[in-house]
């Protein structure tokens, strides 16, 4: 596990998360999410990751994988109305990934 780039990644992550919900809880406001939220979300979830992947350095395929696989946990805390609470998890957990891949590029290759 590299720490350095679990901590980037995790931050780089939160960043991009926050910045583009506020852009565009702004933007779109609050009946936007409700009604459209469940592909909204997910789909700024990837756009995110895919930032984070550029900015760490790693491949995409395999962070993207991450960031499907850390958004599971985060979708079921939003159908139990824990929302904010799953996008930290799913960060933390995407972090973790982006960490393990610096350090396995059999996986990361495995993945592509």
């Amino acid at each position: 596990m590299d720490r350095r780039i679990a901590l980037r990644a995790g931050l780089v992550q939160l960043a991009g998360v926050a910045v583009l919900s506020i852009v565009l809880a702004l933007l779109l406001g609050h009946e936007f999410f409700r009604d459209n939220g469940f592909w909204a979300g997910p789909l700024a979830w990837l756009l995110c990751a895919a930032i984070t992947a550029r900015v760490v350095g790693l491949a995409l395929a395999p962070v993207l994988m991450g960031a499907l696989l850390a958004g599971i946990p985060s979708g079921l805390a939003t159908v139990l109305g824990l929302h904010w609470e799953g996008a930290l998890l799913a960060i933390v957990l995407f972090a973790l990934w982006c960490g393990r891949l610096a350090v396995d590029r059999d996986l990361m290759e495995e993945i592509v």
